[in-house]
């Protein structure tokens, strides 16, 4: 017996000698094209199952064969690669990414598909394309980056909403925004921040996608044509924009922290009088002398600041392919370049994606997005009358008068109607507060590896307070010895139910089938409550006393408040639902003939009692020609073309407003009708058709997508002339009855976008990407005109510039055609005795973007640029504030109206005409961002960068306005305007420092 054993342990040591003698080991490091370590990087030997990983920094040891000649490397998103290890022991590993890999699949409704099998028109866009900066929310990161999508800040307020039109405008009432769909929850497209209407006007928007951290986004990616949309139904006729968040990512625990912070000044300045030019003009005009009050002031100066900007992210991530989860924290403190204005946000996002059962077939993906803003906002209106708003009060004040007084207290001359800018922003608080919880669950299981059933269930609940106060000390009719102080809250819950049946099969060896069966349930709740309330006055003089001035807000006791001056407001909304079916197949034959099929089902409570369920069906196909035997081009890599169809439809209107609706009386109680119902009410109704080819070249290193596309609207929403109410219309409400107006709007137009890669080695690199839409907008078959785009200011009471009329572009500029100011009375002409005409088109006809980046060594440089051309701007500030006429009452001039060759007339009259038309067209470099990547700094940072970027650097125009990027809201009765500026919250130049590392 200890013979054998012997004989055992014998063989044993002579197996292990013999095999160490058959190994060696090799050491190495894998790291990226800026020297990072990548961990989790696969490592093997070809055709053996002999490997490993690499650590957290990127190094690995691994015991090959003694015959081994390669290694083979290979991770998500780079390129897989094979090093030579003959006679070498040690090994250094540079992974390049895989641009095509990266863009191989695409988020599309409900699903991803590989790219190869897309047949519609999707722009998709990862971290990489984004724009770079300091960004509220993540809609401007795609600014100039996708062909036929225009984005437009309406406002430069930190935190102001956006404008984003996809392949053209078709809005006549609404927004006319796209659907913005996160990790698959459809959102309700408004903000939780409570509006404001104060005796200055309405205020700007607040932007619905800022509880997001833009440092999140893991891709965006954009539904144009009715093919890709129509998955999404009555939602879905502006587009869709898919916007997936960053998930936990297998390997050891990292922690990835970004830190930055820069500045921000004034864009550019629109041209008044200075102090001794105001002093020439009024001898000029003939204005009184005593207007000259000896001073020398800039009023825009003085509430303008150099703002400051910082911004912290976290990011802790790991598990492995069982369990992966990760969770984000960010900060962000913006200023206003405005004082007293700014944006501050704390944001928490939490995923974690799990694996169950031995088979680790069922699973389940959870997100909870959490976050709250807060914005300090100025009294820039949308409104403003005569009197105006801050920037406004600003551009107007006499540029010799004082803005404080001896005490050092703002100028506020009660009684009169002239307001000191610096008053106004001192003596004027609004202070919004918005809190968002968007969190979701969706549990999944695969039956096979080609069947898989799963549910998302998710909540979206957003809550806003707004408080507001005017001291007393204010020079306004309605405030002043009294004060204002106003609270107002506001609440928005989403929730959703969905259901999905995924097949994902080869049926034979040349078809594969990608099919989907889905319901969907949603649910939307919006209600709100204010207070607000003027000062006390004495009750037996009947005298103001007012809030008083002791250092708190008027908000904090506002129960003082005048009894017979205190309003209290509360609204619910009628809850809206939608329940839908859907169904998509995508059929791929021999990897070269595509054919997608999507239908929708639609049931809403807003749509009439005749029409609850709405139909929108979608079919596309495309053949990859390069696939194909008889195409032997070597350097063509690919060549498609695409072509397809269809309907999606749009039911952005206020809830319950197919049903008559009753509001209670504010006087004597009771209840009031405010619209009168219309059981045919339907949803507007937009069919697509689309044609497109994509081309690359040169093994990708030119790529180059074309699309023509033809978009038909009809069955528009519209608050229509009223009809005999069934009772009582309520108190200062007007009476409507929503209907489908006839009439067609078409959008048609062409998509081209480039990409170019230049160079690409591990010292160099250079490439571009560019795109260009070209649009035409047309109204047809509309009966009768529709009035928007109102002005506003001083003699422009209930004036409107834009119609919607046949033959026309939508919200065409339709007034007198300027001729020029008369020699010897100095006053306006006008063709044909002031007759109204069609003047210019807000819409522009073409949009563009570039974006150049270069790489060298460890530098790299990345520029984006954006353009709008075409279009034309309606400049509200000049023709009511900045006036010839302001001077008599001893207000500022725009210095263009001082200098012009023929005198104008201090009376000539202020009638809207295409004398303040101007071209919108403008060449803006957006961003430009130097990066250094220092790579690993010791054994703690990985991963090292540092970077400058600058935004707004540089504008091209001959726009006299702050920017001609601008969209005043001038809405009427619910009719969006387009292209219209006023007074508008300034676009700001910024600069930011920033680092990026790893732990």
């Amino acid at each position: 017996m200890l013979k054998a054993w012997a004989l055992c342990l014998l063989i044993i040591l002579v197996s292990l000698v013999s095999q160490a003698q058959n190994t060696r080991t090799i050491t190495g490091k894998v790291v990226d094209a800026q020297s990072n370590g990548l961990p989790g990087v696969t490592v093997v030997v070809p055709g053996t199952t002999v490997g490993t990983s690499t650590g957290a920094d990127g190094s690995f040891r691994v015991d090959v064969p003694a015959t081994a000649t390669t290694l083979s490397f290979s991770y998500v998103g780079y390129a897989a690669q094979q090093v030579k290890i003959t006679d070498q022991a040690t090994v250094q590993v540079t992974m390049r990414e895989d641009t095509q890999a990266l863009a191989d699949v695409v988020v599309v409704g409900y699903g991803t598909v590989k790219k190869n099998d897309l047949t519609g028109a999707v722009s998709a866009l990862n971290p990489k394309d984004f724009n770079k900066g300091t960004f509220t929310s993540p809609d401007q990161l795609i600014q100039g980056r996708a062909s036929g999508v225009q984005v437009t800040q309406n406002s430069g307020q930190p935190g102001g909403a956006n404008t984003i039109r996809i392949r053209g405008n078709a809005a006549v009432t609404g927004t006319g925004q796209p659907l913005y769909v996160i990790d698959g929850v459809p959102l309700d497209g408004r903000s939780a921040r409570p509006g404001l209407n104060t005796t200055f006007g309405d205020s700007p928007d607040s932007n619905p996608l800022n509880f997001l951290n833009p440092n999140d986004i893991e891709s965006i990616d954009i539904l144009k044509d009715a093919s890709a949309t129509a998955i999404y139904g009555s939602r879905a006729a502006y587009g869709v924009v898919i916007i997936t968040t960053k998930k936990g990512k297998s390997g050891e625990p990292r922690l990835d922290v970004s830190v930055s912070g820069g500045f921000s000044k004034i864009l550019r300045r629109i041209d008044v009088l200075d102090a001794n030019e105001f002093r020439q003009a009024l001898t000029y005009y003939g204005a009184s002398a005593s207007n000259d009050r000896g001073l020398s002031n800039d009023a825009l100066g003085a509430i303008l600041r150099t703002a400051s900007v910082q911004n912290y992210n976290a990011a802790i991530s790991g598990g492995n392919e069982n369990a992966r989860y990760r969770l984000s924290l960010g900060y962000l403190d913006q200023q206003g370049i405005i004082k007293k204005t700014g944006f501050q946000k704390y944001s928490a996002n939490f995923s974690t994606n799990m694996k169950f059962l031995e088979s680790k077939r069922l699973g389940a993906d959870i997100s909870i997005t959490a976050s709250q803003f807060r914005e300090q906002l100025a009294p820039v209106t949308n409104n403003g009358d005569y009197r105006g708003s801050l920037i406004g009060q600003a551009l107007q004040w006499n540029p010799t008068d004082s803005l404080y007084n001896a005490k050092g207290l703002p100028v506020s001359r009660l009684g009169t109607s002239t307001i000191n800018p610096v008053a106004m922003q001192q003596y004027y608080n609004d202070n919004s507060r918005v809190t968002t919880a968007l969190a979701s669950i969706s549990p999944y299981y695969k039956f096979t590896d080609w069947l898989e059933y799963r549910a998302l269930v998710s909540a979206n609940y957003s809550t806003g307070v707004r408080r507001t106060s005017i001291d007393q000390r204010l020079n306004v009719e309605q405030y002043q010895r009294l004060g204002y102080a106003a609270v107002s809250n506001n609440e928005l819950l989403t929730q959703q139910m969905t259901h999905t049946l995924n097949f994902n099969k080869k049926l034979g060896g040349n078809f594969n089938l990608n099919a989907l069966l889905g319901y969907e349930y949603q649910k939307f709740g919006n209600s709100g409550t204010g207070l607000s309330g003027l000062g006390p006055v004495n009750t037996q003089t009947g005298n103001p006393v007012g809030f008083g001035t002791y250092g708190l807000d008027y908000t904090n006791y506002l129960q003082f408040s005048n009894p017979s001056g205190r309003k209290i407001t509360a609204f619910v909304d009628p809850v809206s639902e939608l329940q839908s079916y859907f169904g998509r197949a995508i059929l791929n034959y021999k990897e070269r003939y595509l054919l997608t099929a999507t239908l929708r089902a639609d049931g809403s409570t807003k749509f009439g009692d005749n029409n609850k369920y709405g139909y929108f069906p979608s079919l596309s196909a495309a053949w990859d020609i390069s696939q194909e035997d008889f195409f032997a081009v070597e350097s063509i890599n690919q060549l498609k073309a695409r072509v397809g169809y269809g309907r999606t439809g749009n039911q952005e209107f206020p809830a319950g407003s197919a049903r008559g609706r009753y509001a209670f009386l504010p006087d004597n109680g009771g209840l009031g009708q405010t619209n009168n119902p219309n059981p045919d009410l339907k949803w507007q109704s937009d069919e697509q058709y689309d044609a497109g080819l994509d081309i690359a070249l040169f093994n990708n290193r030119l790529t180059l997508t074309a699309d023509y596309f033809y978009k038909r609207t009809t069955d528009l929403l519209y608050p229509s002339a009223p009809i005999q109410p069934a009772a009582p219309a309520a108190n200062g409400v007007s009476l409507v009855t929503w209907s489908n107006l006839d009439g067609v709007i078409v959008n048609k137009g062409v998509e081209l976008a480039t990409g170019i890669t230049a160079i690409d080695n591990p010292r160099i690199g250079l490439s571009f990407n560019a795109n260009a839409t070209f649009i035409k907008n047309r109204v047809s078959d509309v009966r009768g005109v529709i009035q928007t785009g109102a002005l506003n200011g001083q003699g422009l009471s209930d004036v409107t510039v834009e119609v919607i009329q046949s033959g026309l572009p939508i919200n065409a500029f339709y007034t007198q055609q300027f001729q020029g100011i008369e020699a010897g009375s100095g006053q306006s002409t006008y063709a044909d005795n002031g007759a109204f005409r069609y003047l210019g088109n807000p819409n522009p006809t073409a949009i563009a973007g570039l974006s150049a980046n270069v790489r060298f060594l460890k530098f790299s440089l990345t520029a984006n640029f954006n353009g709008v051309f075409g279009n034309k701007i309606y400049n509200n500030t000049f023709n009511s504030v900045l006036n010839v006429s302001q001077i008599q009452g001893g207000k500022n001039i725009a210095r263009e109206f001082y200098k012009s060759p023929v005198k104008e007339a201090l009376s000539n009259r202020l009638a809207p005409s295409s004398r303040f038309l101007e071209s919108g067209n403008y060449v803006k470099l957006s961003n430009l961002t130097l990066n250094y990547a220092f790579g690993d700094l010791g054994r703690v940072f990985k991963g090292t960068s540092i970077y400058v970027t600058g935004q707004n650097l540089f504008l091209i125009t001959k726009y006299k306005g702050f920017d001609p990027e601008i969209n005043t809201n001038k809405s009427v009765n619910g009719v969006p305007s387009v292209g219209i500026d006023y007074t508008g919250y300034p676009t700001a130049r910024t600069f930011t420092f920033g680092a990026n590392f790893s732990l």
